[in-house]
């Protein structure tokens, strides 16, 4: 019904009238109409009338008694605040918010914004009621004199509920559309619920409260916002000029912009000022300096999202893990509609698990080995054994919208539901689950099997039935060298990585109890989310994976077999200092620490001596263990290795899986084909080596695993006595 006119009047009302021949007569006559209105609209009568009492020296108490009770978001509304999320040494990776505000309380307020504020846009609020009779018959008196309708009469606390009915709207732009809409009957309500106020809250909490949901402009909400985003300061610190500026901006945050609209800022700012001065909250010198002074900008650019995290040592996606780790976790509300709407909410200071230094060295470690223009990329996550804490998680290809940059939201490091991909085949880096399996069914550590150079898939037992080899013709399995045939032992066959080894220990122990291994390892479906299968190939890693779960497989080996969930988050707190309960990592023994000694000894067995991973020892000679793995057709390449203090799992490949690994330029230098050893591999090594430098050296826990008795038979060259496999990995090392 109405334009953009002030809210009690309606420029309609005066298209009718003739020019009035005196201004008494005018103001009379406007007058009448208004009050003829009230009249009219009966409840608008009760809405005005009433507390204008206030206007006169009287209170509000008494006049509303027949409203019903408002609701508590009035008197403290859930006001959206930033979430800062902070790194394990209290860096503050980012800034993230729906709306950009930090709530303050009055002593953290400068005394001259919340003056300037009153005096710009209310100046007799401390004397009248929920509505101001005065200001009412004088925004009457200038429309009049004027034929505009330039002048309004809404007080600072109907103005106050207006904006938390903005707020509540949130998102929903036909809610914040209706809140802000100009007809009789929500101006009715606005004024029931601030006479109702008026009576529940003071007028300084009032006046606080409006200070902190009010929009100053260019995306901050409230004085603290405002403060920094215009002058890189606390509000408590502001100058009588730059409260008095930010002051002005309510009126019009577009038009007042001092960033866009500098000239028209100073005059609205100098306009705060005389206020003040007539008020009497400031002197004449002190007014003559503050308009002396120029705005002063120190102006903040918005920053907000996990997109600001990417200069900060690539930590952009674990920023995104946070956010949906909060978002899926019930720790953070009961339904997803809960969770969003904690996490929409803000005001929170995430301490995450996050360590600054390892994410240093895991960065480094992918973008100084392969470059974000390279058809491959390569991702890198890091483990605490025994917490299942998240150290690092880096990528080679930044976080980001614009794809000519070859920025990425997705992250390479997690499972899909998580903001990751589908995964990618772990290769033989899953050989170690069914050694463990093996092991915990009561296999010992020296055992043999005849490991032919290929075989067919043999009859295996699952947890439902059997599987066969029905295929026409037949599946096989070869290992990667003709060199390579058995029999060979458990240490043996994982430093060669010989597959028909495997394929042969699975037909022994079931598929049912890799599976089941695996889930105590924390794998229960594969990275999109879809269950494991119980086939002879999960032997060989064809099962996609997450870098960040194989990271937490090898953590529990280097653990003793203890597995952890893994975790993002040490603690929460509100911005007022409550906490708010994280959930903790949950820690349970998956096997033996007989089975952990063993499994030591053997992955030690890779990276020494003979094993696919023999040149990748760490520049201090501590003690590793690990495993190199390569996909079918070369589309992914891994090194997952240990320390007793560190797990860290690294992939390469094409980020979408479908780059066969041969015949290409990585970091500018020519690749025939690539392997878990010689791609990943170096990256892991970089890492570690920067990540565990300076930490003290520690041993793994091993098993005494007698090696085989020498082969005699000259014409079998499969004794493992040739050339390291390095030079001839098969296709899954």
């Amino acid at each position: 019904m109405e334009s953009n006119l002030p809210p009690i009047w309606n420029a309609s009302d005066s298209a009718a009238l003739p020019p009035p021949r005196k201004a008494p007569l005018r103001l009379a006559r406007f007058g009448g109409i208004f009050l003829a209105a009230s009249v009219v609209s009966g409840v608008l009568l009760a809405g005005l009338a009433l507390p204008a009492a206030g206007g006169f020296g009287l209170t509000a108490k008494g006049t509303a008694e027949g409203f019903e009770d408002i609701p508590s978001d009035f008197k403290t509304p859930p006001l959206t605040q930033a979430t800062q999320i902070f790194d394990a040494k209290g860096g503050l990776i980012a800034k993230v918010y729906e709306r950009d505000r930090t709530v303050i309380t009055p002593e953290q307020m400068s005394p001259f914004m919340r003056q300037a504020q009153v005096d710009i846009e209310d100046a007799r609020f401390y004397e009248h009621g929920a509505v101001d009779l005065k200001g009412v018959l004088r925004a009457i008196g200038k429309n009049a004199e004027s034929g505009t309708a330039s002048q309004g009469a809404s007080t600072l606390t109907q103005q106050y509920v207006k904006n938390v009915n903005v707020e509540k709207a949130g998102e929903d732009q036909a809610a914040v559309l209706e809140a802000q809409r100009k007809t009789l009957g929500r101006k009715i309500q606005e004024l029931k619920v601030a006479i109702k106020l008026e009576e529940d809250l003071s007028k300084d909490q009032i006046l606080t409260n409006y200070l902190n949901i009010t929009y100053y402009g260019n995306g901050a909400y409230g004085v603290e916002a405002a403060s920094q985003r215009y002058f890189s300061k606390s509000n408590k610190d502001l100058t009588i000029a730059e409260a008095a500026m930010l002051a002005g901006l309510v009126q019009n945050p577009s038009q007042y912009d001092p960033k866009l609209h500098p000239v028209a800022a100073q005059k609205r700012r100098d306009t705060v000022i005389d206020k003040m001065v007539e008020n009497k909250h400031i002197t004449a010198d002190q007014a003559k300096e503050a308009k002396a002074a120029p705005l002063g900008l120190n102006f903040k650019d918005p920053q907000n999202g996990c997109i600001t995290a990417t200069a900060q040592g690539g930590m952009g996606f674990f920023c995104d893990y946070v956010r949906h780790v909060v978002k899926q976790d019930p720790a953070f509300g009961q339904s997803a509609a809960d969770r969003k709407k904690f996490w929409d909410t803000g005001g929170l200071n995430i301490y995450t698990t996050l360590d600054p230094d390892k994410q240093a060295a895991a960065q480094s470690a992918v973008t100084s080995n392969v470059k974000v223009t390279d058809t491959v990329s390569a991702a890198a996550t890091m483990v605490e054994p025994g917490t299942g804490k998240i150290l690092a998680m880096a990528q080679t290809r930044p976080y980001g919208l614009d794809a000519n940059k070859n920025q990425t939201v997705v992250n390479l490091n997690v499972d899909a539901a998580m903001g990751g991909g589908n995964g990618f085949q772990p290769g033989s880096t899953f050989k170690p689950v069914v050694a463990a399996a093996a092991l915990e069914a009561g296999l010992p550590a020296t055992q043999e099997y005849s490991a032919p150079n290929s075989m067919e898939y043999p009859t295996m037992k699952t947890c439902e039935g059997t599987w066969k080899n029905q295929g026409r013709p037949k599946a096989v399995v070869p290992n990667e060298s003709a060199s390579e045939k058995g029999p060979y032992q458990l240490k043996q066959a994982m430093a060669l990585s010989v597959n028909t080894y495997f394929v042969q220990m699975e037909q022994e122990i079931g598929l049912c109890a890799v599976k089941q291994m695996a889930n105590k390892l924390g794998v229960t479906s594969k990275a999109s989310g879809k269950p494991l299968e119980e086939v002879p190939a999960m032997a060989l890693g064809v099962e996609e994976m997450s870098p960040l779960t194989m990271a937490n497989i090898y953590a529990t080996f280097a653990a003793q077999g203890t597995h952890c969930s893994p975790i993002a988050i040490n603690k929460i707190t509100t911005v007022d200092g409550k906490d708010v309960p994280v959930p903790a990592g949950q820690c349970e023994k998956a096997f033996s620490d007989d089975t952990a000694r063993a499994m030591n000894t053997v992955l030690n067995g890779v990276t020494e001596n003979k094993g696919t991973g023999a040149a990748l020892n760490l520049d201090d000679n501590r003690q590793i263990a690990g495993k190199t793995g390569t996909s079918d057709r070369k589309r992914a390449a891994w090194f997952n290795g240990y320390t007793p203090q560190l797990a860290t799992a690294v992939w390469l490949g094409g980020p979408n899986g479908g780059v066969e690994m041969r015949n290409l330029t990585i970091n500018g230098k020519y690749r025939t084909e690539v392997f878990g050893a010689d791609g990943p591999g170096p990256i892991w090594r970089d890492a570690m080596n920067q990540a565990l430098r300076g930490t003290p050296k520690q041993s793994l826990p091993m098993a005494d695993i007698p090696d085989p008795a020498p082969k005699t038979d000259p014409n079998n060259t499969g004794t493992g006595t040739g050339a390291p496999a390095t030079n001839q990995p098969d296709q899954q090392h």
